[in-house]
């Protein structure tokens, strides 16, 4: 028993937290320099803002590089997967083990064909929809009821180039749209945090009466 506990992987959030006060915050995305600037690493992205924004580290880990911020008595663990999109899952069941976070406290941040580029859309669960990542993760959750925040990076390819569009890199306007909408992205996980995945997603995804 001595052995088993000496090995055992020692958590990074201090273990006299309660469950209720840590939070995954997970953000999708491939590992490497030649995904770095791609649509498809939305989720990458916005954790790198987070934390550049709080001064963090990312630190290699086991399935991924992590950092954890205290931020007002609650411990947000920032995962960015290294075990690419489409096996996502087995980081997050990892992480979400190993710190004892319920699962109403995690939240992954996602890129989303189907929202124009720049939306943020909140939902507490649903489907995977197409997203290999997120299919991934209800494979091995064993099911969708988890809160996700999805960006929308638009859909402006030809048929049959999904693929190309979301594995290729942002074009300079693009970006300054996806980076002005970055601490839209920070407010939403810290009102995820605070005040429940309900109240966020009432605020974000309230509509706005178009321009008369």
């Amino acid at each position: 028993m001595f052995l088993k506990n000496l090995f055992k992987p020692r958590p990074l959030i201090p273990p006299n937290v309660e469950p209720m006060q840590k939070f995954l915050i997970v953000g999708i995305g491939n590992v490497g320099p030649e995904y770095e600037k791609t649509r498809h690493n939305l989720g990458f992205q916005a954790l790198d803002y987070y934390a550049q924004k709080y001064d963090l580290q990312f630190e290699p880990k086991r399935y991924g590089d992590v950092t954890v911020h205290k931020y007002r008595g609650r411990y947000l663990l920032l995962l960015k997967p290294a075990t690419f999109v489409n096996l996502s899952g087995n980081a997050v069941r990892y992480w979400l083990d190993r710190e004892k976070i319920p699962l109403e406290n995690m939240l992954i941040i996602v890129d989303d064909l189907n929202l124009p580029l720049g939306v943020i859309r909140i939902r507490a669960k649903g489907s995977h929809g197409g997203h290999n990542g997120l299919k991934h993760i209800c494979q091995v959750l064993g099911h969708c009821n988890f809160a996700r925040l999805r960006f929308g990076i638009g859909n402006n390819f030809p048929p049959g180039g999904q693929v190309d569009y979301v594995l290729g890199e942002w074009s300079e306007q693009e970006w300054q749209v996806v980076k002005s909408k970055f601490p839209q992205v920070v407010e939403a996980i810290h009102m995820f945090v605070f005040q429940g995945i309900q109240q966020t997603m009432n605020y974000f995804n309230k509509k706005i009466s178009p321009k008369k």
